[in-house]
């Protein structure tokens, strides 16, 4: 086992610019979660069950992402599966793969769920390919395969918010920002897990990915706060 970290590193910039991160994006996440539970167990409307639980998700992801980027800089690692525990690196990994997924997944379905028609079978297919992309994140250390996956993730984002814009237009919904507003949130939360899964690959633009990931995720929860009255 490697020896312990130097307490002063407990305290260095790194650390503190990824907890402050990480709480932000926590705390937006739960309180989205939070202030929307009301408006639906009045409505009992899908689509907020499925927003809510990807801002669950969001969370659980968001903290296992704190705890892998503080052992990578606490233990002096490029990886979170080189530290010596190997097994604590793998799950906490594959924990945090497979809840950006879920909450990726469960926002898109939060959209087009009545286009999908909502199903059981539907949800059994997200966890499953959520559980596939987290064990394959996890046990192969390929960072061709790792970009690979997010591309192909992103493509598949990119191409159901397209169809879903279509319709709004279609429609004339007014629910075209929010659409473009998931865009780019899915575009920085992709960037966050090749963040961690090829550390130091976005360094030079690691803060301007923060910023605008806290900026999004307060931008949704300043709506859902305005819709719900909170």
């Amino acid at each position: 086992m490697m020896p312990p970290p130097p307490f002063e590193l407990l305290f260095s910039n790194e650390i503190g610019l990824e907890m402050i991160y990480s709480f932000v994006i926590i705390v937006c996440s739960l309180m989205i979660y939070r202030a929307t539970k009301e408006m639906y167990e009045l409505s009992s409307y899908k689509g907020i069950k499925y927003f809510r639980q990807a801002f669950l998700f969001f969370a659980v992801a968001y903290f296992f992402r704190y705890f892998i980027r503080a052992f990578l800089v606490l233990f002096n690692i490029d990886e979170i599966l080189e530290f010596s525990f190997r097994y604590v690196g793998w799950l906490s990994l594959f924990i945090f793969l497979f809840s950006s997924s879920m909450a990726i997944f469960y926002l898109l379905y939060s959209v087009m769920w009545k286009k999908w028609n909502h199903s059981k079978s539907k949800i059994l297919m997200f966890n499953l390919l959520a559980f596939l992309i987290a064990l394959i994140g996890a046990s192969l250390r390929n960072r061709e395969t790792d970009l690979l996956l997010n591309l192909i993730l992103l493509v598949f984002i990119s191409v159901v918010l397209f169809v879903a814009y279509r319709d709004s237009v279609k429609n004339k919904q007014k629910r075209n920002s929010l659409l473009l507003i998931y865009l780019l949130l899915f575009v920085f939360w992709i960037l966050n897990v090749v963040d961690i899964l090829i550390p130091r690959f976005l360094q030079i633009f690691q803060l301007i990915v923060y910023l605008a990931s806290i900026l999004l995720f307060m931008i949704i929860l300043y709506k859902v706060l305005k819709k719900t009255g909170s």
